[in-house]
C-alpha cells in the first residue's frame, strides 16, 4: 500500500474501529493483561515512526504485535551493510534496497491485522508536508536522528496536539524523550486500603524538548545527582551538540575525544551539576563514546527499542505513568535512569 506524496490519511480518531471477536482472540492475552478499552485504544491508533534504524526496528515489532492499528512508516535512505546487524527485517539481497520497501512485507508478516503505510520521499519532512503528516497520525516517534530536527518535528507535535516520542543509540548508550503535552492515565493507587478503589486518576504536564535541555541540576541532592548517572546523560547531550558543530556526523575514532570531552565539561558546568559528584566527564567514557558512537549494537538498541514501544503503549493505553520525560539506558553499566528535566 503505497501513498503519494502530497496525499495522507486521516488519523484513526476520527473513525474509531471496534474490536471485532476475530481480534479479540488474537489479542486475549493483552485485553486480560490491560482492559478491552486500552486495547481499543491502540486499534484506532495510527503511529508514525520516522528513520529505520535499529531501535525503530524494535519498536516496530513490539506495537505491531501489540496490535497498534495502523502504522506509517518514513525513510528515505538504502540498506546497507551495516544495517543488517541491528535491522533484523533485512536481509543481504536487501542491500542497496529503500529500507522501506525492504521491510514492509517483513513488517505485515507480523500482525496481518495492522495496516503498514510506507513513505521513502525525504520531502515529507519539509514544513507544509510534515504538518499534513503529523496532523494525520495520533503519535510521533523519530528515532536516531540529530537534536535539531527532533526539536523541529516536536514542534509541530505541539502545534497540533500530538504525543511525541524520540529515541535512538550512540553505541553503548540510549535514550528516550517524551513530550506528552498534558496526559491523563490511571495509575494504581498503592495506599488504597480495604474496599477502596485501588486505582487513581493522575495527570502529567510535560516540557518540550527544547525547554528541557536547559534544565539546570542545582536543585539536586548530591546523592539524588548521583542516582541520575549524570556521566551517561552529558554524553548524550554532548554528542547532540557535537552533530549539529560536524554537520551531523557522530564521531568515529578517539581523535573526537578533546573536543567532545570539552563540548561535555562546558554543559556540565551550564547546567550545575553538583561538582562534587563529577566536576569534569571521565575521559574514559568520552574515549569509549568516541570510537563506538557511529555503531549500532543489536543488544542495546534491542533494550532501548523495547522500552520505547512499551512507553509508547503505555501512553496510548492511558495505563501507568509513561516516562518523565528522559530515560538514558548506559550498556557500560547496564543500568538506565529517568531524569525529569525541565518538569
Amino acid at each position: 500500500m503505497s501513498m503519494p506524496v502530497t496525499a495522507f490519511e486521516s488519523g484513526a480518531k476520527g473513525n474509531s474501529v471496534q474490536i471485532t471477536e476475530d481480534e479479540a482472540a488474537v489479542y486475549d492475552r493483552q485485553i486480560r493483561l490491560w482492559g478491552l478499552e486500552a486495547q481499543q485504544r491502540m486499534r484506532n491508533a495510527t503511529i508514525l515512526i520516522v528513520r529505520l534504524r535499529g531501535t525503530a526496528t524494535e519498536v516496530i515489532k513490539n506495537i505491531v504485535l501489540a496490535g497498534i492499528g495502523k502504522l506509517v512508516l518514513v525513510d528515505s535512505d538504502e540498506v546497507t551493510d551495516e544495517d543488517l546487524g541491528a535491522g533484523f527485517f533485512f536481509r543481504e539481497e536487501d542491500v542497496g534496497k529503500k529500507k522501506v520497501e525492504a521491510a514492509k512485507t517483513r513488517i505485515e508478516s507480523l500482525n496481518p491485522l495492522v495496516t503498514v503505510q510506507t513513505m521513502k520521499h525525504h520531502t515529507l519532512l519539509e514544513r507544509e508536508l510534515l504538518d499534513a503528516l503529523v496532523m494525520s497520525v495520533d503519535l510521533v516517534c523519530v528515532t536516531d536522528w540529530h537534536r535539531e530536527g527532533l526539536i523541529r518535528i516536536n514542534e509541530v507535535c505541539r502545534r497540533f496536539g500530538k504525543p511525541f516520542y524520540a529515541g535512538g543509540t550512540f553505541g553503548l548508550l540510549g535514550y528516550i524523550f517524551c513530550d506528552l503535552l498534558k496526559h491523563d492515565y490511571i495509575a494504581p493507587d498503592r495506599s488504597a486500603q480495604g474496599d477502596a478503589p485501588r486505582s487513581v486518576k493522575a495527570s502529567q504536564i510535560y516540557s518540550p524538548l527544547h525547554m528541557a535541555l536547559r534544565h539546570q541540576w542545582s536543585g539536586l541532592t548530591k546523592r539524588q545527582t548521583k542516582e541520575l548517572n549524570p556521566a551517561a546523560v552529558y554524553a548524550i547531550l554532548a554528542l547532540w551538540e557535537y552533530q549539529k558543530r560536524q554537520d551531523g556526523k557522530v564521531p568515529d575514532n578517539v581523535d573526537a575525544t578533546p573536543e567532545l570531552l570539552s563540548i561535555a565539561n562546558a554543559m556540565l558546568t551550564e547546567a550545575e551539576v553538583n561538582s562534587q559528584v563529577l566536576s569534569t566527564m571521565p575521559l574514559e567514557l568520552i574515549e569509549s563514546v568516541c570510537t563506538s558512537a557511529a555503531h549500532e549494537f543489536s543488544p542495546v538498541c534491542a533494550v532501548v527499542g523495547g522500552l520505547l514501544a512499551q512507553d509508547i503503549l503505555k501512553a496510548l493505553a492511558a495505563r501507568e505513568a509513561p516516562i518523565a520525560n528522559f530515560f538514558v539506558f548506559d550498556g557500560n553499566s547496564g543500568s538506565g535512569t529517568v531524569v525529569r528535566m525541565n518538569m
